[in-house]
């Protein structure tokens, strides 16, 4: 269901900005609910003006299938009204506040289906009710693992119907966040584990608990094969994991790494146990921790070039100043200004997270040191952005920038009021920089393609083969443009 059509709902209703809210937290969990129940849901809203009128019908806002189970829905029901009379089982959670668990099973095409209904309270008032749909044939051979987990469902439930659940500050709503099929564990007040699913068992063996789970406390277990310092606080496992809180942290030991999740079960103003969520993501964090070390050496590789390209600047810079042809000392001058222009780059990477550049950052510095070590003053100004670009494209678009405002400065301005103007147009395909002065202009019969100037001649060159783009040079009116366009990668 769209947002629009959520808040079109929503405007029938009595709901109050904090109700939706509470709704959106359950929302964002009640996956939990339906695979513990291994049940379809449904979220029913009451159609009403204000929690004193009669409903006149409900609306479904909210629908999610179960990961354990096939779903009983081949359709999406959001959206479906029903009018108040029409399911009494909607209507007495409603007006009750009660969950109505003792219904027949009706047919439902090929599918006997029964249906419970839960209400939602919060601040007092039912604000809706969920209506759990299962499928009654599976119902009547349930497992071990079954039976604990409707159990702990109808615990979980029963929260729900005293507004205790979603726990308040929940630390959990993550895609990421250990699910029922990654393992479960469930928990007696006193912190024993009664039962472990297979896949609970399997992870907890892979992290070095080789006996049965059953009948041990679960934070003794986790300190028997935690390291000494494996804990992510001051705290003890036993008491992180006790189960009185809402509690979730990693236990790396080593051999294994699991997401752990535990979830106390309360009933009333007691405390009835709990459950822990167990999730093996031993090579979901290695790969993650792979690739953090990956981009701190790519990193530190920037790093280590942009200081050997600041000592071959350096190294040029020292040999300039001993030569004493004037058209060799401009050459290596020019030779450190275009290493510069990589180093830039590099610096700019070994500072980044990812191997993209906010190139405004990087043509800021060329226009800057292309101005110091001018031998005059220019006005300069700039339209547009050049926004992120990857590494790949940076290198060589640094340099061209670099030479055609080399170019203006050497041989376009000629008078103190000269302007250089950087121009940037840039689209989802297309990048447009056009480097404009407003100078002596062009010689007559220049043809740039011919042109001996190896400044221009880079320029061709980086534009045609490394950013797969075009350079033409123009003269229109006052003003001499060089126009360089070329594709735009797509980052994202």
């Amino acid at each position: 269901m769209s947002t629009s059509r959520v808040e079109a709902a929503y405007s029938q209703t009595a709901l109050s900005d904090e109700d939706k809210a509470r709704l959106s937290e359950l929302i964002a969990e009640w996956q939990l609910l339906s695979d513990l129940s291994f049940a379809d849901l449904i979220l029913w809203i009451p159609k009403r003006k204000d929690y004193q009128s009669w409903p006149e019908g409900f609306i479904a806002t909210a629908h999610i299938r179960p990961t354990t189970a096939a779903t009983v829905f081949a359709h999406d029901v959001i959206g479906e009204e029903i009018n108040y009379g029409d399911n009494p089982r909607l209507d007495q959670a409603l007006s009750q506040g009660e969950i109505v668990r003792d219904s027949e099973p009706e047919q439902v095409g090929e599918l006997l289906i029964k249906e419970e209904t839960v209400p939602v309270l919060f601040n007092g008032h039912v604000i809706a009710v969920i209506s759990r749909h299962r499928d009654a044939v599976q119902m009547r051979s349930a497992s071990r693992l079954e039976i604990n987990y409707r159990e702990i469902a109808h615990k979980i439930y029963r929260m729900i119907s005293e507004g205790t659940f979603p726990i308040q500050n929940s630390i959990y709503r993550a895609e990421s966040a250990p699910r029922v099929g990654d393992g479960l564990i469930r928990l007696d007040t006193n912190g024993f584990i009664v039962y472990a699913s297979p896949n609970a068992r399997s992870a907890m063996s892979r992290a070095g608990w080789d006996v049965e789970l059953e009948d041990h406390i679960f934070g003794m277990v986790l300190e028997d094969i935690a390291l000494p310092d494996g804990a992510a606080t001051d705290e003890t496992w036993s008491a992180i994991f006790n189960g009185k809180n809402l509690r979730r942290t990693d236990l790396d030991n080593g051999r294994a790494i699991l997401d752990l999740l535990a979830i106390p079960l309360i009933e009333g103003s007691d405390r009835i146990g709990a459950i822990v969520l167990v999730r093996d993501v031993t090579e979901l964090r290695r790969r993650d921790r792979a690739l953090l070390t990956k981009d701190a050496t790519i990193r530190e590789i920037h790093h280590r070039v942009k200081n050997n390209l600041q000592t071959v600047s350096a190294l040029l810079r020292l040999q300039s100043r001993r030569v004493e042809d004037p058209e060799a000392s401009q050459a290596l001058a020019e030779a450190v200004r275009r290493v510069a222009s990589i180093a830039i780059v590099h610096e700019t990477l070994s500072t980044s997270s990812a191997e993209t550049v906010l190139f405004d950052e990087v043509y800021d510095r060329i226009i800057r040191n292309a101005i110091e070590l001018g031998s005059r003053p220019v006005r300069h100004e700039k339209s547009g952005e050049f926004g992120i670009f990857g590494a790949q494209q940076a290198t060589p678009l640094a340099l061209v920038i670099t030479e055609l405002i080399h170019n203006s400065l050497e041989h376009g301005l000629a008078e103190k009021g000269d302007l250089l103007h950087i121009e940037i147009s840039r689209d989802d395909s297309t990048v447009v920089v056009q480097v404009i002065d407003n100078g002596v202009g062009l010689p007559d019969g220049f043809n740039y393609e011919k042109s001996s100037n190896l400044g221009l001649q880079i320029v061709r060159t980086l534009t045609e083969n490394e950013l797969k783009g075009q350079i033409k040079l123009e003269r229109t009116g006052s003003e001499t443009r060089a126009i360089l366009t070329f594709p735009a990668i797509n980052l994202k």
